[in-house]
């Protein structure tokens, strides 16, 4: 059983058009593979880095993305570029952890449905969060500058 990815109208099978609103009925895993391909294929700027400065700082760069850890790399290597990356990426991923934090602090204080919405909210971002480190981890250690998913491109130390 399908559904149309405009109207969101159910489609007989095997139908090639939506009969409500003339849509082309689209594969739907293929769009939704495209959608993950796409989230997952960030800039990667490794080329720009000095290999030695990549090689001596992997391991301070993995700290960046271990929460507030990001101080360590900052001011163990300021002069490395390739740790100040991913110090910024590590930053950025905590602030989002931050902010996810406050609204669901908000949401927890109205009863019952806040505590509902904070609750997943607080799953949902935690998840999310905790995939971001993952990645950023492993870009880190395989000595890979590439943006973190949605939130790569905000730059805060340069």
């Amino acid at each position: 059983m399908a559904f149309c990815n405009k109207c969101g109208n159910q489609l007989p099978d095997g139908a090639n058009n939506c009969p409500n609103c003339g849509a082309p009925a689209g594969n739907t895993q293929q769009n939704t593979q495209n959608f993950v391909n796409n989230m997952m294929n960030t800039n990667d700027t490794t080329s720009q880095f000095d290999p030695q400065d990549i090689n001596d700082n992997k391991g301070m760069s993995v700290l960046a993305y271990i929460g507030f850890l990001f101080l360590i790399p900052l001011l163990a290597c300021p002069n490395s570029k390739y740790a100040r990356y991913h110090t910024n990426q590590g930053l950025v991923l905590f602030l989002l952890e931050l902010a996810i934090g406050v609204v669901t602090g908000i949401f927890g204080i109205i009863p019952i449905a806040g505590l509902i919405i904070g609750g997943l909210l607080s799953a949902v971002g935690g998840i999310f969060t905790l995939v971001l480190m993952i990645m950023g981890i492993i870009n880190a250690a395989q000595g890979q500058a590439k943006e973190l998913p949605l939130i790569g491109k905000i730059t805060l130390l340069k």
